[in-house]
């Protein structure tokens, strides 16, 4: 009788204890991801500065808008409080760090574009997967989910272009911006349906934006006119 008892018991707190393990790893890669993210963006941010001949503190307000400006509007739109980058000191170090490290680099400033245009590639496939989980985690629907994953990822740069005072990239003819991460996220939360590792589905994530993004541009890939 007593085994009757505690087996369940037990088998409970089995299931109860795998169920956390596996919830600490999940949420530790989406912390990698999303200071990995960050600490990209603060370069496209910086970068973005050295092309329009800002001095450092210019880069260090760029490098912050382009890292934090989506995922702080995704935010206040879903009503997390504190927004993401309060009290996130290794968030600061990261941006810190990636504007000093663009101050440092002396090159020509033509190679930047084509180093934006990389680094932001990337950028966008970090934030589209760090904001689709960041909504679905607040209870979010899919669908709304995805919408919070473009604009983590594209309203830290349309923030900055403004500041430069650029035709942001998210509304540019012939860019599939905003375009590479609806795909992008869609497919991620079509996979999250799939009994595939959680790994994958980030990675396919990443991978499907990072590509999309790149060969549209090298193909002239584009929208039709409304």
């Amino acid at each position: 009788m007593f085994l009757f008892l505690v087996l369940p018991s037990f088998g409970k707190r089995q299931r109860n204890y795998h169920w956390c393990l596996k919830y600490q790893r999940v949420m530790s890669l989406l912390q990698m991801i999303t200071y990995a993210g960050i600490f990209v963006f603060a370069l496209t941010g910086a970068f973005k500065a050295r092309s329009f001949k800002m001095d450092i503190f210019g880069g260090i307000v760029l490098a912050f808008v382009t890292a934090y400006g989506g995922g702080t509007l995704r935010d206040l739109l879903i009503g997390v409080k504190p927004v993401n980058w309060i009290n996130d000191n290794i968030a600061l170090i990261l941006v810190l760090a990636g504007t000093t490290f663009t101050f440092l680099l002396k090159e020509n400033v033509n190679r930047f574009k084509r180093t934006i245009f990389y680094t932001d590639a990337i950028g966008l496939g970090f934030f589209t997967a760090w904001g689709i989980e960041v909504a679905l985690r607040n209870g979010l629907n899919d669908i709304y989910s995805l919408v919070m994953g473009v604009i983590t990822a594209t309203f830290g740069g349309l923030i900055a272009d403004i500041l430069c005072s650029a035709i942001p990239n998210l509304l540019k003819k012939g860019e599939l911006y905003a375009t590479a991460c609806a795909i992008g996220g869609g497919i991620y939360l079509l996979l999250k349906q799939v009994p595939l590792e959680y790994n994958i589905n980030l990675a396919v994530c990443i991978i499907v934006v990072v590509g999309i993004r790149i060969y549209s541009k090298r193909k002239r890939l584009m929208l039709p006119d409304i």
